[in-house]
Parts: structure tokens; sequence; C-alpha cells
């Protein structure tokens, strides 16, 4: 799923101010957002004390704000900059509900970690996200952030000059969006290398695999995100307009008649490492096939079945 093109808009209107307040009335909206009560009683007390068409300069008080658009030139969220010693806070809402799984956080979040290294020269740039927000914590991870420690309720992830730079100079730093367990990681390895001992270096479905993780974020079993396929997974796919449940299984579990599918098979490979609300396009037998994994019905490791 190609990732959508965003641009922030330093100028800040009464337009946007009242857009603002109306996301903020979704409890949804500002579910995780620790500072919400304050954000909308501080943009009702601006407009009721600012009777002006640009109120920038208030909004940028306590940090730089930014009004997040699509290429339609179409408000859809904002972010906030605030800076902290040589560091930035990024904190980003997309506002509307109907665009949420359509990666345009991952695409703004983007965006604004480029304006913080290369604007404001920060040499790290952190995000504190509630543990139960997954979509958030999803789109920081895709965007190239890495945990950098946790409390009872948050996890703190952060992303230095050092790893941007490398991602932006054609390293492999944040060029991954899927994610693989040590674990996983260590025994697709050894299958595929006693796949390549035994003559079958050639084929195409093991080539893909290889691939695959190689451009994979590895991750310690208990980090992983609950949303993301792993191996022994059970998930709800919607495939060629068909709902399917399948099992994500190594190849000599694989049974067809019981949707066992090895990770070997082309489906098996495509959602290796994906998430809930993703769609991938894979080339299979038939021709290319859009996968949209619909719902994770099963995680050894959420399940703490780290033996599997």
């Amino acid at each position: 799923m190609k990732e959508p093109f965003i641009f922030l808009c330093s100028e800040i209107t009464r337009d946007n101010a009242l857009n603002l307040m109306k996301w903020l009335e979704n409890l949804e909206v500002k579910r995780y957002l620790s500072d919400s009560h304050d954000v909308s009683k501080n943009i009702e007390q601006v407009l009721n004390r600012a009777n002006l068409p640009i109120l920038t300069h208030l909004f940028n008080q306590k940090g730089r704000f930014y009004m997040a658009y699509t290429k339609q030139n179409i408000p859809i969220g904002f972010v906030r900059l605030v800076k902290k010693s040589n560091d930035f806070e990024i904190v980003i809402v997309i506002g509307d509900q109907n665009n949420w799984g359509k990666k345009l956080g991952t695409a703004t979040i983007r965006e604004s970690i480029k304006i913080a290294f290369f604007d404001f020269r920060a040499q790290k740039v952190i995000a504190k996200i509630h543990k139960e927000n997954k979509r958030s914590i999803r789109a920081f991870i895709n965007a190239g952030f890495i945990i950098d420690y946790e409390t009872p309720l948050l996890k703190i992830f952060a992303i230095t000059m050092e790893r941007y730079l490398a991602s932006v100079k054609g390293g492999t730093a944040m060029s991954a969006s899927i994610y693989i367990t040590e674990i996983d990681k260590e025994r697709l390895i050894k299958i595929i290398n006693e796949e390549l001992f035994s003559g079958k270096a050639m084929e195409k479905s093991i080539r893909h695999l290889e691939n695959e993780i190689h451009k994979a974020v590895i991750v310690n079993s208990k980090q992983i995100s609950k949303d993301i396929i792993t191996m022994n997974s059970q998930a709800l796919l919607h495939i060629d307009d068909e709902d399917i449940e399948v099992s994500l299984v190594y190849p000599k579990d694989a049974d067809l008649d019981t949707n066992k599918m090895s990770v070997f098979s082309p489906i098996g490979t495509a959602i290796l490492g994906y998430g809930e609300g993703d769609v991938i396009e894979w080339e299979v037998p038939s021709g290319t096939a859009k996968i949209h994994i619909k719902k994770i019905l099963y995680q050894p490791e959420a399940a703490g079945d780290y033996h599997m």
C-alpha cells in the first residue's frame, strides 16, 4: 500500500482552530491524547480572545504547531513539536476517524521529523505513546522510531538524527515496514539454509522469503505488537472478494485442508510481519492478489506461547 502524500503548514487559521475543536469532541480521537482536555480548552480560549483570521503566533507559544494536509489540500490532522533540551517531542493527531488505517499517520510523522532534524537541528525526536494505542505505535515504528524505554502506561519511542540520515542516504534503518521476532528469524533462516543445502536455492519462494526477512525490523518476542502476524499466528484475510481464516505455519506443518499455510507459499510469505488493517498486493500463480488482513485471531506471543 503506497504511502500517501502529506504536507505540513505552519500557518494556523481560525478555520483550522474550529476544525481542531471539532476533532477533539470525538472521544476516540482524544482517547490517548494526554493533554486533550487542556488542548480543547486552550483552543477555545484562543478563539474567544483573538478575533483574528490568522492565529499562528498563539498556537506556537508552547512549541511549533502544524496542520497536516493531503495533496487535495484537505486538513486531516495536526502536529506539535516541543523542544526538550537538544531533543524534540512530537505529538500527532489524525482528526477524522474515516482517515484512520490509510497510513496518513506514518506519512505525517515522516514529514514532521524532517522538519525537526533539518529546520530545528534536533539530535533526537521522541514520542510518548500509551501502551494501548496500537495504531500510533505501529505508525511510529513504520516511520523508523524504536523503543527507548517504558513506563507502566507509556512506551517512549525515539529516532536519532544519525538513524534518520542513514535512511535518507539509502540505509535500511527505516526502509522496513514488516516486523519479525528474533526467534522466528532464527528458525526461518535455519530452514532456508537447509533448503539451500538441499539444492533448492533457485526456488522463487525461498528467495522471496529471504528478501522479506532481510528487509524486516527484528524485535524481541515480548515486544512485538499484538496485531502483527508472526509464525503460527491465525488471521482472518480477505482475498479476491472472499474471507478466509488461515494459520501461518512452518513448511512441515502445512495443510491446505485446514488452511495451514506454509510461510514458503506466496500468501504465507506475503502476510508474514504485516498487521491488522494492512493491505498487501502480492504475486501469486494466478496473477496479483490483493490481501487485506482483517483481524488477528491468535498470536503466540500475545498469548504467552513463546515456545511455538
